[in-house]
């Protein structure tokens, strides 16, 4: 199956949609600017679906490379059958390739290299013919008798046929690929506690349930896959995988005994020997990195699937904000927000030391703030010292009469933020846990806008994030990051160099440029106006500009997601129906797609010149020129009363937001400080593949307590019998 083919099955696309979208990756079109405005050629792919297809056409490709570069290897040794030529035509991954290439790599010494150097292939290939039934082994191996080769018997000469034959059997394109099948359907891994770790070491709790630890691989979830692997790494498990010996002796020797001869024993000895000590140790740890990889690839997966939505938390617009990062010993950081993000003033109290004066000097100071700058919300971390600030916040505000609430966020990162490059270059003059009450209030004003600013591995909704892949962890959260910027659309005269530099077509160094011009020649009144910064050209204004909004400019269009390129035809459009740009400002064109559609889209988008899918959202732009996607979606709950854990009782029903999906279950926020567990079985009465078919990260809901342990911190929840 070539690769079109393939793709067209696997994307279930049309040929001609499937060849469009190849066209449109390699002529380095971006996936937001595929995605947004060439639906017409693609068949409306969404970018999510666009990106898994880029990430299989550059598999398919490599691996069609390197069939190319082993054919060629193999030709070039003279060695090429039309048997060969097959076996790599009919290969589908790259361990199959491989495996066709085995026999024929440059071999690094081995004991059936050294037998080879000691003349003792022929008598091997002999052997292997299995023509006699009988024979006399002394008189078959007397001619490769030397003593200054070490071959001093016919013990020694048959041994060394016996490495070359047991070679050839590991190297068996098709026994490996069965016997890595059999692995994968029947094989056991299983775990016990390396030798002479207790119950002292604190590995002894963290990897306890894995001592003893038996499971058929066609069972074992990713992330059992991750904890034995990171368990290996800290040294407090060996890990083993297997099959059963027997079976993996008996289909070696059966590929390699083809009929009854004077030499069976002689071959099956050589197949127990590649099975033990070539092919065994080897398939396990490809059948080890396969289930590491499809682990790492399900877990960055659910990692995208929690991040996406975590950064189109809809923002809280036009609140002033107090930024409240808490600490015990050097106190907990202020920072006043107002409503465009810049700080107003900052501050630090001590409530948390349990000390009377100072928790008075603290509301003394914390109300002022809010009396000063009338803030509206609290931003309160959720890191050490949470509780107490919480519980702190709660009491000041039920003591005065201005109208505040608060609200619990994520923390995860923020540290990172603040002692980074970009925090220190932000706010030169703020020590680090400052810097982190500005992200903390900032997050909660525009969590998309504040996020981006740190590692997407650093954010806190994953699992086992730090032993993924690197740079493919990076590609795949990168390019999330991505699509939800452009989503929203980002605004190119407010917006900080990492915002911009997430924006289709751009990279930082032209993101610098455009803030650069920002800042030398004042706002931007048009889109245009982009083509006279430095280092950015047409191809790439083609990719950024519709994601480039300008609030008050000289086109209304450019604070919408129509782009520059529709211009004439959302023009043509609005002549065709009487309307003007005033009208448009105005939010007077509720009639228009009544109007269209009652003369017929594909009539209207003819006398345009735009595509019926580009029609379709010009009009929806135009509805609601500057609309941001998140403001349909849930507010977030801000509270002014502290729950506490001992408050809960099993069997309550309490409000909940989903803090983060992971394979065996969901962690969620109750506003007590310790997130509650729903464990996957607890989720749905009927059957779902993980958790993230029901639940995403952001999500409100109720849920209903399970269990609660106070001494181990832990709460049971359930999502069963709620109405």
């Amino acid at each position: 199956m070539n690769l079109i083919n393939q793709l067209q099955q696997e994307f279930n696309l049309t040929l001609e949609h499937l060849n469009n979208i190849v066209s449109l990756l390699d002529e380095g079109n971006t996936i937001p600017f595929i995605a947004r405005y060439r639906k017409e050629l693609t068949g409306h792919i969404d970018d999510q679906v666009l990106r898994s297809f880029a990430d299989r056409l550059e598999y398919l490709r490599n691996l069609e490379k390197r069939k190319d570069d082993v054919k060629r290897s193999i030709e070039e040794q003279g060695k090429l059958t039309e048997e060969i030529e097959v076996a790599l035509q009919n290969a589908v991954t790259l361990t199959e390739v491989e495996d066709v290439y085995r026999p024929f790599k440059q071999k690094k010494k081995t004991r059936a290299t050294v037998a080879i150097s000691k003349g003792l292939l022929p008598l091997a290939e002999t052997i292997i013919l299995q023509k006699e039934k009988l024979v006399d082994f002394d008189k078959l191996c007397a001619p490769y008798i030397n003593s200054e080769l070490e071959v001093n018997s016919t013990k020694d000469a048959l041994d060394g046929a016996k490495d070359i034959i047991a070679e050839k059997i590991s190297d068996d394109a098709e026994l490996r690929k069965k016997l890595r099948k059999m692995f994968l359907k029947i094989g056991v891994i299983s775990s016990v506690f390396v030798k002479g770790l207790n119950e002292e070491d604190k590995r002894y709790s963290v990897y306890e349930m894995y001592n003893n630890f038996s499971e058929p691989i066609s069972n074992l979830k990713g992330h059992r896959v991750l904890a034995l692997n990171r368990g290996e790494s800290d040294e407090a498990l060996k890990v083993k995988l297997v099959i059963d010996k027997a079976l993996g002796v008996a289909i070696c020797e059966n590929s390699i005994i083809k009929c009854e001869s004077a030499y069976a024993q002689i071959l099956k000895d050589s197949a127990s020997d590649a099975y033990t000590r070539l092919i065994e140790p080897s398939i396990e740890r490809e059948v080890r990195a396969l289930l590491t990889e499809n682990a790492q690839e399900k877990a960055i997966k659910t990692f995208e699937t929690n991040l996406r939505p975590l950064l189109m938390q809809p923002p809280l617009k036009n609140k002033i904000v107090l930024g409240y990062d808490p600490g015990y010993r050097t106190g907990c950081k202020l920072a006043v927000v107002d409503e465009t993000g810049k700080v107003l003033d900052k501050a630090v109290i001590y409530p948390t030391l349990q000390n009377e004066k100072q928790i008075e000097n603290a509301k003394v100071i914390v109300k002022n703030l809010i009396k000063k700058y009338k803030i509206n919300v609290i931003s309160i971390g959720n890191g050490t010292a949470s509780k107490e600030s919480e519980i702190f916040i709660a009491d000041l505000i039920k003591e005065i009469n201005e109208s505040v609430s608060y609200i619990v966020v994520s923390e995860a990162g923020a540290s990172v933020y603040s002692a980074s490059e970009l925090g220190a270059k932000e706010f030169p003059d703020y020590d680090v846990s400052e810097r982190s009450a500005v992200s903390i209030a900032r997050r909660l004003q525009d969590p998309l806008a504040e996020l981006i600013k740190i590692d997407p591995k650093s954010i806190g909704v994953g699992q086992y994030q730090h032993d993924m892949q690197k740079s493919r962890l990076d590609k795949v959260l990168g390019g999330t990051v991505e699509d939800c910027v452009n989503s929203v659309g980002v605004d190119l005269n407010t917006a900080s160099v990492s915002l911009l530099s997430y924006v289709a077509g751009l990279n930082s160094g032209v993101a610098k440029n455009i803030v650069e011009y920002r800042e030398v020649n004042g706002k931007f009144k048009d889109r245009k106006e982009l083509l006279k910064v430095s280092k950015l050209g047409k191809s790439a204004y083609t990719q950024c500009a519709g994601f480039l909004r300008i609030l008050g400019g000289k086109n209304i269009l450019d604070n919408t997601a129509v782009h520059p390129e529709s211009y004439d035809g959302v023009n043509k459009l609005l002549d065709i129906f009487g309307y003007t740009s005033d009208d448009v400002k105005n939010f007077k064109l509720s009639n228009l797609p009544a109007q269209v559609k009652d003369a017929g889209y594909d009539v209207i988008s003819k006398k345009c010149g735009l595509g019926e899918d580009t029609l379709k959202d010009v009009i929806l732009e135009l509805l609601k020129p500057g609309r941001d996607v998140r403001d349909d979606l849930p507010k977030p709950v801000l509270r002014s009363d502290i729950l506490d854990i001992n408050d809960l009782k099993e069997g309550m029903i309490i409000n909940g937001t989903v803090r983060n999906v992971v394979d065996f279950g969901a962690f969620i926020d109750l506003g007590v400080h310790q997130d509650g567990l729903v464990h996957i079985s607890e989720i749905s009465d009927s059957y779902i593949k993980h958790p993230s078919d029901v639940l995403k990260v952001g999500q409100q809901l109720k849920v209903k307590i399970k269990g609660v342990d106070v001494k181990k911190n832990r709460i049971a929840l359930t999502l069963k019998g709620i109405n």
